[in-house]
């Protein structure tokens, strides 16, 4: 059979195309390899899930070295009896800074770093659905912690309120870095919402085909309920502090007894993001030790029972939000419920 010459000088055409093409591509994709940011602005500037959760990560060890330090200040002043190595004020702004960076400043990141880096890789996303606000949402928290241990040098010494800055002591007789305090934990909170979204969409969004949400490990299921957890109540922190604020700078009276205010509202306020804080800090251990349990055992481990635990876990730390607080005027129902689901 013939081959008619014009068709082979169309397909060697064709050939010559296609090559053209891909070796096009390829230099193109040399190019941009050859052109990627290096060194420091590798990191500064990086989009990657992986190198952002390693951000997260080594940003968390520096923070448990600072927050360890502050610790041994003050464990060597609890030493002996009667010995006094530090003025009391500065004892007390040790505690109060120590806690805000243990809790926000180590704990929370070194989870929110293994979220970058195990979230896209267990459900089978290329990396999070929103990278530049990842980005963004990590480099603010070293700003914020800035901020915070600045404010240790500024006339009158830094909070010396404890962590969760009871009202009013940090109204009226706290010292005039509480703005910067103030400041620092919005800039936290902002940091922790954008993660959060992050890690919602991705998972709605981003899981591969054939991943449906009763397939997705543990891991997964944790940092989800953890994210809704942080958009539930970060922002009533931040109205707490808020007014706080208000109280000290703009003459508001909303926990000074003087002025018609309740201090015991405070409490009532900041419990209310307090203990599902605690649960927050503990939901992705609970999915670390999973991942660990099925490793060893060399068995999967069945979603549905342990992701309805989750869900009941997250439901019960929103109602017991009241067991530490006065619960003066709440109705019996109320209470009885927030005592039942208090931790033991």
């Amino acid at each position: 059979m013939k081959t008619d010459p014009m068709e082979k000088v169309k397909a060697s055409a064709v050939t010559d195309a296609d090559m053209s093409r891909a070796n096009s591509t390829a230099v193109i994709e040399d190019d941009h390899h050859d052109h990627a940011p290096s060194g420091w602005q590798r990191w500064v500037y990086s989009t990657s899930h992986k190198d952002i959760g390693t951000l997260y990560l080594w940003f968390s060890f520096i923070m448990f070295l600072t927050g360890g330090a502050m610790a041994m200040v003050i464990r060597a002043e609890l030493f002996q009896p009667g010995l006094q190595l530090v003025e009391p004020n500065f004892f007390n702004q040790m505690t109060t800074v120590h806690g805000l960076i243990m809790v926000f400043g180590a704990v929370m990141p070194a989870f929110t770093g293994l979220a970058n880096w195990m979230v896209p890789l267990m459900i089978g996303a290329p990396d999070m659905a929103l990278p530049r606000m990842n980005n963004l949402s990590f480099w603010i928290l070293p700003f914020a912690f800035l901020i915070l241990i600045a404010s240790l040098f500024m006339p009158g010494g830094g909070p010396n309120f404890g962590w969760t800055f009871y009202a009013p002591l940090s109204t009226t007789y706290a010292p005039d870095s509480t703005a910067l305090f103030v400041f620092s934990v919005h800039i936290m909170g902002i940091s922790s919402i954008m993660g959060a979204i992050n890690v919602i969409v991705t998972i709605f969004n981003m899981r591969a085909p054939g991943m449906t949400l009763m397939k997705m490990p543990l891991f997964v299921w944790t940092w989800l309920i953890t994210a809704f957890l942080l958009i539930a109540v970060m922002p009533v922190l931040a109205g707490a502090v808020t007014m706080v604020l208000t109280d000290k700078y703009f003459g508001t009276s909303f926990f000074d007894a003087a002025g018609g205010g309740d201090p015991v509202m405070f409490q009532h306020i900041f419990w209310f993001f307090g203990h599902p804080e605690v649960y927050i800090m503990i939901l992705p251990s609970f999915g670390i030790i999973s991942l660990l349990s099925q490793r060893l055992v060399a068995k999967s481990c069945l979603a549905t029972t342990p992701w309805f635990t989750q869900r009941v876990v997250s439901r019960c730390c929103r109602s017991s939000c009241g067991h530490t607080t006065c619960l003066r005027q709440a109705c019996r129902c109320l209470l009885s419920c927030s005592l039942c689901t208090a931790p033991c």
